[in-house]
């Protein structure tokens, strides 16, 4: 009996997982393609008045395009989210750092809501893997 619950709870693990892992790549995929639409020309100019090279911003399809595709099909899902994991702490560290202590006026939510809930998600995934219904489900980087 115990073998068969063990059995079920890793199904429904590994269907949160799966949950998961479309959530975070699906809605992060929004932003990706916006860049793609609307072009990283402001961001360029962030990173140009933090003296930053403003090639970086061409990062932002990887982790908004690439990683996000990876981790909704498992591909070597704690690498992709990793990737994707950075990317949001680099949108934090040169947009929003001032909004670290802010609430939004317009509902109360905390300013930073989504880059946390999203780097958060991120943070799941390289602990826990893509789970059984990924994949590439070989190796420690899966």
């Amino acid at each position: 009996m115990n073998t068969i619950t063990s059995l079920h709870s890793i199904n429904k693990h590994s269907l949160a997982i799966l949950i998961q892992r479309v959530s975070i790549g699906v809605l992060m995929l929004f932003h990706g393609f916006y860049k793609l639409s609307n072009g990283v020309n402001w961001i360029i100019e962030i990173l140009a008045s933090k003296g930053l090279p403003g090639f970086i911003a061409y990062g932002s399809y990887i982790g908004e395009i690439v990683a996000p595709i990876m981790i909704i099909l498992g591909i070597k899902t704690r690498i992709a989210s990793a990737v994707l994991a950075a990317t949001l702490l680099n949108a934090f560290i040169l947009m929003h750092t001032s909004d670290f202590l802010s609430t939004n006026p317009t509902n109360g939510g905390w300013q930073i809501e989504l880059i946390f809930l999203y780097f958060s998600g991120a943070v799941l995934l390289i602990i826990t893997g893509g789970g059984k219904y990924a994949l590439t489900t070989k190796t420690q980087y899966d």
